[in-house]
């Protein structure tokens, strides 16, 4: 009786029809972005890099990289948000090679005293990436391409290798997970300090100029111009429409009193390294 037992465990753990066990997927994981969860899950830390340890295991990147200049014809056939994910991923996989690819960084400059993506002449302008069957720079996937879906959450999923980007997600976007993961970004707007900084004793918001950037998107999907805050510019009145659900009964007080001034902080272009963190 135990060797016949020993005999049916072996046949279970025994590959079928000649092929190693998968490993169960994630929920809403997508195969084709598979590669890449691994990658920001293993070197990706609330939002910060472990860059020295990615460029050392660079294969697995530069694979799923060069995965995404699918046929365009493929891509054309994919939905709304299989198109939305694949973008943002695109762009931060890209953003990561970008920053290995000169690893360590540095470069200094009154400008950018510290370590930072800027340091890369070119970067965001003028460096070329395959994506779909087309060569595009990184300012145009965020300006030319996500224009389209007329989704502004996505611009606060870009990591831009820089602290004042939003945070950098342990996981891919994925078709399934996108809903999710933008409510989430939204959520997490509020608290984060270099997307939102309230000063009640002050009587200011501070916000990121990712909003300024891309004013146009934001008012578009944001703006009520019939809402109590009908004075103020658009771009208030679309970032006031946006936190107000996830803001704390204090901040909530203060922002219905509407006696406090909207700045917009500088950007943190320190580069989201973790590595000696």
């Amino acid at each position: 009786m135990r060797i016949a037992a020993i005999a049916l465990v072996l046949c279970w753990l025994a590959p079928v029809s000649g092929t190693a066990r998968q490993a169960p997927s994630a929920p809403g994981e997508d195969p084709f972005h598979r590669q890449f969860d691994e990658i920001l899950d293993l070197y990706v830390r609330d939002g910060l890099v472990y860059y020295r340890a990615l460029k050392s295991d660079r294969a697995r990147l530069d694979r799923y990289a060069a995965s995404l200049n699918v046929p365009a014809r493929t891509y054309d056939g994919w939905s709304p948000q299989e198109k939305m994910a694949f973008w943002v991923d695109a762009y931060n996989a890209f953003v990561l090679q970008t920053v290995i690819n000169h690893y360590p960084i540095h470069g200094r400059s009154a400008t950018y005293p510290a370590s930072s993506i800027r340091q890369i002449p070119g970067a965001f302008e003028d460096a070329t990436w395959r994506a779909a069957g087309r060569s595009v720079t990184l300012d145009q996937i965020e300006k030319n391409i996500l224009p389209e879906f007329k989704e502004p959450r996505l611009y606060l999923a870009l990591g831009r290798g820089a602290i004042g980007s939003g945070r950098l997600r342990s996981e891919a976007y994925t078709a399934a997970r996108l809903a999710g993961q933008l409510d989430a970004i939204q959520k997490e707007f509020v608290s984060e300090q270099q997307m939102l900084r309230i000063d009640r004793d002050n009587g200011q918001m501070s916000v990121t100029p990712i909003l300024s950037w891309r004013e146009q998107a934001f008012v578009a999907a944001y703006d009520k111009p019939d809402s109590p805050f009908a004075q103020r510019s658009p771009i208030e009145r679309a970032l006031l429409a946006f936190i107000q659900p996830n803001l704390l009964p204090l901040e909530k007080e203060f922002v219905r009193k509407n006696e406090f001034k909207v700045v917009f902080h500088q950007f943190d272009w320190n580069l989201n390294d973790l590595t000696g963190r």
